[in-house]
C-alpha cells in the first residue's frame, strides 16, 4: 500500500505536469492574436490552427489509454512529457501555417498519453473514497492557468514574443520529465498490478467490454459536448472580446482573470461535491449544471456591456468546471481500475475531438456571418442541450458484470 504521503507528493507532480500542459494549450489562444499578423491569418485559418492541436490529442486519447494499462502509467507519462515538451519548443520556430499546423498536431499526439495515464496512476494510488477529490486537485490546474494566464499572457506576449515564450515552456517541460523520470515509481508486484496485468492480457476484449458498456457511449457524448462548450469559449473569447468589444490585449488579460478564478472554484467545490454525491445522482446534478451553462451561454451573447457578459462568463465556468470535474470521477469511481486507462482515453476522445472541431468550426461560421458571433453561441448552446441528455440516460447498466469478469480472473491467476 502507498503511504499518504506517497500518494501526496505523486498528485503534486501531477498537478505540476497538466499545469503545464495547460499553460501552453491556454497561451496559444492569446498567441494566436499575434500569430494571426505574422502568418497573416483569416478567421478559418485561425480556426484550423487552434483545432490542430486537438486532432492529434484526440487520436492518442485511446492508445495512451491502452498503453497505460498495458505497460504501465509512469512509461506513458515520460513519454508524454518529453514529446509535448519537444514540440512546445518547436511551437516558436514555426514559420509558416502549414509548419505551425504540424508541430502543433505532433504536439498533441505528444501529451495525449498524458491524462489517461495520470488518471490511471490515481486510481492506482488513492483509495475510491478519495478519486474524485485528487482527480478535482490535478484538474483545478486548468482553474489556476486560467485564472494567471490572461495577465502572464499579455506580459510574456508584449515583451519577449510568442516565439521566445514557446521555446521557455519547452524547456519547463524537460525539467518536470526529469522529475517523474526520479520521484514516480510504484512497488513491484503489487495487488493492482497484478490484476492490471491480468485485465489486459486480451486487448480486444477490453476494448470489446466497454464499448458494450451503455455508460461509456454516454460519456464519450457528454465529454464531447461540454469540451465543445469548454473550448470554443476558451479558444475564441480572447479574439471576441478584442475584436467585438474593442479590448486591448492588456485589459483583456485582466478581465478574463474573473472567469478564471471562478473555473478554479468550480472544480474544487466540484470535487468536494462529486465525492460526497450518492450513488446514482451524478447524472441529476451533471444535468442541473449544462441547463445553466446553456442559460448563460445565451446571456453572454445577448450582454450589452463587457461587464455583462464577465459576470456571466464567470458564473458559466462555473458550472463547466463542475461538469468537466464530474465526468472523470464517474469512471473513477465505477470502473475497475484495471482498466480506468483505457476507459478514460475513450471517454477523452470524445473530449478532445470536440477540441479539434469547435474551434475551426467557429472561425468558419465567423466568417460566414461577417465577423459575428452569435450563431457560435448558439451551436455551443446546442451541445449543452445535447449534453443533458447523454447525462439524464446515464445507465451503470453492465458496468457490474466487467467487475465481476476481473474478480474470477483474479481469483484464477490466484
Amino acid at each position: 500500500m502507498i503511504s499518504k504521503r506517497t500518494r501526496n507528493w505523486i498528485l503534486a507532480l501531477l498537478f505540476l505536469g497538466w499545469s503545464l500542459g495547460n499553460i501552453d494549450r491556454y497561451i496559444m489562444n492569446y498567441a494566436v492574436l499575434s500569430i494571426t499578423k505574422d502568418l497573416h491569418l483569416s478567421a478559418s485559418t485561425t480556426g484550423l490552427l487552434l483545432s490542430s492541436f486537438f486532432a492529434g490529442y484526440a487520436i492518442m486519447q485511446m492508445p495512451g489509454g491502452w498503453l497505460a494499462d498495458r505497460f504501465g502509467p509512469r512509461k506513458v507519462l515520460l513519454a508524454a512529457v518529453i514529446s509535448w515538451s519537444i514540440f512546445t519548443g518547436l511551437t516558436g520556430a514555426a514559420w509558416s501555417l502549414t509548419s505551425m499546423v504540424i508541430i502543433r498536431f505532433l504536439f498533441g499526439i505528444g501529451e495525449g498519453g498524458f491524462q489517461p495515464a495520470s488518471s490511471k496512476i490515481i486510481s492506482l494510488t488513492f483509495p475510491k473514497a478519495e478519486r474524485g477529490r485528487a482527480m478535482s486537485i490535478m484538474l483545478s490546474s486548468g482553474g489556476i492557468i486560467t485564472l494567471i494566464i490572461p495577465i502572464a499572457s499579455a506580459t510574456l506576449l508584449t515583451t519577449i514574443g510568442w516565439r521566445t515564450t514557446f521555446i521557455i515552456i519547452g524547456a519547463v517541460g524537460a525539467i518536470i520529465a526529469a522529475l517523474y523520470w526520479y520521484f514516480i515509481k510504484f512497488p513491484e508486484n503489487n495487488t493492482e498490478d497484478k490484476m492490471n496485468h491480468i485485465a489486459v492480457s486480451s486487448q480486444k476484449g477490453i476494448f470489446r467490454s466497454l464499448f458494450k458498456i451503455p455508460m461509456i457511449w454516454n460519456l464519450i457524448i457528454a465529454y464531447f459536448c461540454i469540451y465543445a462548450v469548454n473550448w470554443g469559449l476558451a479558444a475564441w473569447i480572447p479574439t471576441y472580446l478584442v475584436k467585438n468589444r474593442g479590448l486591448d490585449l492588456m485589459s483583456l488579460g485582466w478581465v478574463q482573470t474573473i472567469p478564471g478564478l471562478t473555473m478554479l472554484v468550480g472544480i474544487y467545490l466540484g470535487g468536494y461535491i462529486i465525492d460526497k454525491l450518492p450513488k446514482g445522482r451524478e447524472r441529476l446534478a451533471g444535468s442541473f449544471s449544462c441547463a445553466c451553462i446553456g442559460i448563460l451561454l445565451y446571456l453572454m451573447f445577448t450582454a450589452s456591456s463587457v461587464t455583462s457578459f464577465i459576470t456571466y462568463q464567470a458564473i458559466v465556468n462555473l458550472f463547466i468546471a463542475f461538469v468537466i470535474t464530474l465526468l472523470p470521477a464517474i469512471i473513477l469511481k465505477q470502473l475497475p481500475s484495471s482498466v480506468t486507462g483505457t476507459a478514460m482515453g475513450i471517454a477523452n476522445t470524445g473530449g478532445q475531438l470536440a477540441g479539434f472541431v469547435t474551434p475551426m468550426a467557429i472561425g468558419f461560421i465567423v466568417d460566414a456571418f461577417n465577423g459575428s458571433f452569435n450563431a457560435a453561441f448558439w451551436m455551443l448552446i446546442g451541445f449543452a442541450i445535447v449534453c443533458i441528455v447523454a447525462l439524464l440516460t446515464l445507465s451503470d447498466k453492465k458496468v457490474d458484470l466487467l467487475k465481476q469478469k476481473e474478480q474470477e480472473a483474479f481469483a484464477l491467476d490466484a
